[in-house]
């Protein structure tokens, strides 16, 4: 019988390409999500698709359902993509599930998640990141005012990019409001260039690696190309993912964003406990299960462009032509590849296009962003769990 794998977040174009690459290994792949998920219905992958419970609404319930699913299928590994794995690492669901799951435990989790937690486990394991503080009162808040230091200034839990540089006299400085309920923290401002990494551990050890940066992003700061970084910064950068790795004894998937500074050194700024787009540059071939499922280093072969089709259209040519950068678009969509539709599964991009709608209806109906939409039934701001 063939091994089974449970990849949750079918929403995420990240869950389509670990669905091409279990199925490419010889799983057998089950799907789940609390949305529709019309994008993995419409692929013409031999996967079975199942709906559960929004696990932020209906916590219990959802934890029910994986026990339920994971005991009548056999489920031999179950691997989140999107903000659900905090919920499936609640501490009951976590014991019970064990190895099965392709993620740390909750508290490690937090760790990772917290962006000022994630500063300090760095400087303690001698991992770079930029100097951090949290924002603890409205004193503390108004001696920035008065630094001629540049500072970032973020909630410690976000998502999408969500973070604003303020300068001390800027206009937008006046907005911060403090929120025992949403902390926020104070990071120095490092000028240099942005990239970002995706990575695979198992027990501690990494397993697979990619390493990228994008000239094309949403507005919010996410990204929809995804392009290799040069062998060096590639390097430097892997280096810190095995460091992390070891440090935090991570067992799952984890993704930082860096910034390579004027001098070529990276600092690490913050971390997603969870599938990112990096996945496209690994996916496909089998790779990535035999990284989850067995330990199996994944090969560090020279990976290519990937893109969002629908966003690179919808958004990019929009965007090349309002600031004259048609050429670079055009050399990045042939240079790449579609991350959303392959050969043979090309009616994803239907159902990518009618999720999208759907989400963007369902953020007017609850006046907020469709960003927010996206993760509005299963994202986790560090409330305990179970």
């Amino acid at each position: 019988m063939a091994r089974r794998v449970l990849i949750t977040g079918a929403r995420s174009v990240a869950a389509l390409e670990l669905a091409r690459d279990f199925s490419a290994a010889g799983w057998e792949v089950y799907l789940a999500d609390s949305a529709a998920a019309r994008m993995a219905r419409c692929s013409t992958l031999p996967v079975r698709l199942h709906r559960h419970p929004a696990p932020r609404q209906q916590g219990g319930a959802f934890r029910q359902w994986v026990r339920a699913l994971v005991e009548e299928y056999c489920i031999e590994l179950v691997v989140p993509t999107c903000e659900e794995v905090f919920h499936l690492a609640a501490p009951s669901l976590h014991a019970w599930l064990g190895d099965r799951l392709m993620a740390p435990s909750l508290e490690t989790l937090r760790t990772l998640h917290d962006k000022l937690c994630f500063a300090r486990h760095c400087q303690k394991a001698g991992l770079p990141v930029p100097e951090s503080q949290p924002i603890e009162s409205a004193d503390q808040l108004a001696t920035y005012r008065t630094t001629c230091h540049e500072r970032v200034f973020k909630p410690r839990f976000s998502r999408f990019g969500d973070r604003a540089l303020i300068a001390p006299k800027a206009a937008r400085f006046a907005q911060l409001r403090l929120d025992p309920a949403q902390p926020w923290m104070a990071q120095a401002y490092i000028h240099g260039e942005e990239a970002c990494f995706y990575a695979v551990a198992h027990h501690g050890q990494l397993t697979a690696f990619s390493a990228y940066c994008s000239r094309w992003r949403m507005a919010g700061g996410a990204s929809y190309a995804f392009e290799p970084l040069d062998a060096s910064r590639h390097a430097k950068l892997r280096t810190l993912a095995i460091q992390l790795a070891a440090s935090a004894r991570l067992h799952g998937q984890f993704a930082c964003d860096a910034i390579f500074d004027v001098n070529e050194r990276p600092f690490l700024l913050e971390c997603n406990p969870r599938a990112t787009s990096g996945v496209h540059l690994l996916g496909g071939a089998g790779h990535l299960a035999r990284a989850m499922g067995d330990g199996i280093p994944a090969p560090d072969t020279p990976p290519t462009i990937r893109y969002l089709g629908p966003a690179m259209w919808l958004l990019g040519l929009p965007t090349a032509l309002r600031h004259a950068r048609l050429a670079r678009w055009w050399r990045c969509l042939r240079a790449g590849r579609d991350a959303v539709s392959s050969p043979g599964d090309r009616w994803v991009l239907v159902g990518a296009l009618a999720d999208a709608a759907g989400f963007a209806l369902n953020g007017l109906l609850h006046q907020h962003s469709t960003n927010a939409a996206t993760t509005h039934d299963l994202e986790w701001n560090g409330e305990e769990l179970p």
